[in-house]
């Protein structure tokens, strides 16, 4: 099809939202009512999983389609490495105009910077310095930008992990107030261009620092939020590494009033979100771009939010870290209403993209096409990943700092342990495996007698042949993901001219 012809793509990002911090995945204090308008427009996927919890590798690898352990940026200091052919890229060659408003945290290479026509870029802190607006300016002032995000450089400490503050901030020049007031302006000035264009909107929350404008605060039913319990930081069952982030990230010396306001803190953010979310479909409904426009609205991992007795985020891959919202819409041209209950991941998101644009995609993407929203068969498992291979932050590692508990620790010891081990995981439609082959206790999980990830059942009798298979799904993915980058075969192979036209 002709430039002309080709839809419009909005991907709608949080930051750091777990899939039950909204009411179409469970929560009952958070409703999010622009999800679920979206919802009831297109596909909600209720296990879809990042392929790593932490920021940089899931960005990457939602824009190339690979896993980290393909792409190599594996760690939040390892960007998008230089001349991927990652959605932007391809996007582009095929004639959109192209955008970022929000967080980045992915494209650090000027070559891929200079793919975006509008880059508006923001941090959880403000405005980020030597990063300056182009292709249209803040549609607030600078200054009330940065006074509206003053109090998150100064955040109060309630207890050694426990940090949030409540503002009375105008919520326009705040952090997902100013996102969504920039893709609303973004989304005018396109109106009308006969070019199509692919707009990334980056909401930084609700990521740290937990700080939201009042009135959002003020709207959560705190009597209906859930904290489940915590599991006993001594169970021999417990990883290591769980009862490191335990020591750091804990919130047993926090009262139960402040524990509930850090998570009431933390809806709310996402009910900012929220609201920002049903401002950006208003536009395109306004503007006549909705019938001609795929949207997607997906997170790029979670949050513990008072979950196993934590809060913020770290190495473990139970599902409030590991599970995200996704949701799909197309009107007319994507079934509307739909849920699918497959393991799904945020690399299939770029795959299912492509096809419905009826574009080429590249073989050296691992992703799928979504089920569901395409015609592909439906599956039975998906996979995350964490770490370099680096060694193990212990807690006899943390005794030797100065500080072995809350925050101060946790940020003396971050890039060691985002660079730790090599742990994999598999999700079945019921279990959940996780395994390090440079040590650590193994975790198996029943996601339907034990949804809160209580009870870690890999040493247990009785489930030998269970971990046996799982352990063998975890090495065909490994085994058939170690090459993505599959050299074209010679013109002289029955395949190879058909191979080179798609291999990158």
């Amino acid at each position: 099809m002709s430039a002309q012809e080709l839809p419009n793509v909005v991907v709608i990002m949080a930051d750091q939202m777990k899939a039950t911090a909204s009411h179409l995945y469970r929560s009952r204090s958070c409703k999010t009512p622009a999800l679920e308008r979206l919802a009831r427009s297109g596909v909600t996927f209720r296990h879809a999983y990042t392929p790593q919890p932490l920021c940089v590798p899931a960005r990457v690898s939602l824009w190339t389609a690979r896993w980290p352990h393909t792409h190599g940026a594996r760690l939040n200091e390892t960007p998008m490495p230089r001349g991927e052919r990652h959605a932007f890229r391809l996007w582009h060659e095929a004639g959109y105009r192209l955008g970022l408003i929000g967080k980045n945290h992915c494209f650090e290479d000027p070559d891929d910077q200079a793919l975006f026509e509008v880059w508006c870029e923001i941090g959880h802190e403000g405005l980020l310095p030597g990063s300056s607006p182009r292709g249209m300016g803040w549609v607030r002032p600078e200054t009330a930008i940065g006074a509206a995000h003053a109090a998150r450089a100064a955040m109060p400490r309630q207890a050694a992990a426990v940090s949030y503050a409540v503002s009375d901030i105008d919520p326009r020049d705040a952090s997902s107030g100013l996102v969504a007031a920039q893709a609303e302006a973004c989304l005018e000035r396109w109106t009308g261009d006969e070019r199509p264009f692919a707009l990334w909107i980056s909401f930084p929350d609700p990521h740290t620092p937990y700080e939201v404008p009042r009135p959002y605060f003020d709207a959560i039913d705190q009597g209906a939020l859930e904290v489940p319990p915590a599991p006993d930081p001594d169970d021999s069952d417990l990883p290591e590494r769980t009862r490191v982030l335990r020591e750091l990230l804990g919130l047993d010396d926090a009262t139960d009033a402040d524990v509930r306001a850090l998570v009431a803190t933390y809806h709310a953010m996402v009910g900012f979100v929220d609201e920002g979310v049903g401002r950006i479909l208003d536009t395109l409904e306004r503007t006549g771009l909705a019938e001609r426009t795929v949207v997607v609205f997906c997170s790029d991992h979670g949050d513990f939010a008072g979950e196993h007795g934590m809060t913020r985020k770290g190495g473990a891959f139970y599902d409030c870290l590991v599970r995200v919202p996704l949701i799909v819409a197309w009107p007319g041209r994507v079934r509307a209403g739909a849920v699918d209950d497959a393991p799904v991941n945020l690399v299939d998101v770029v795959p299912t993209l492509l096809e419905l644009q009826g574009l080429e995609r590249p073989a050296a993407m691992q992703g799928r096409p979504l089920p569901t929203v395409t015609d592909v068969p439906t599956r039975d498992a998906t996979f995350a990943e964490y770490g370099a291979g680096g060694p193990a932050c212990t807690r006899a590692a943390l005794a030797a700092l100065p500080q072995q508990r809350g925050l101060e620790a946790a940020k003396a010891t971050l890039r060691w342990r985002e660079a730790e081990g090599r742990r994999k995981m598999v999700r079945t439609q019921r279990h959940k495996y996780v395994t390090d082959p440079m040590g650590d206790v193994d975790e198996l999980y029943d996601l339907e007698l034990d949804p809160h990830e209580t009870t870690n059942l890999a040493r247990r009798p009785g489930h030998e042949r269970l971990i046996a298979e799982l352990r063998e799904r975890l090495l065909a993915w490994s085994v058939m993901t170690e090459d993505a980058r599959p050299l074209p075969l010679p013109p002289s192979h029955p395949q190879g001219l058909e191979r080179s036209r798609t291999t990158t």
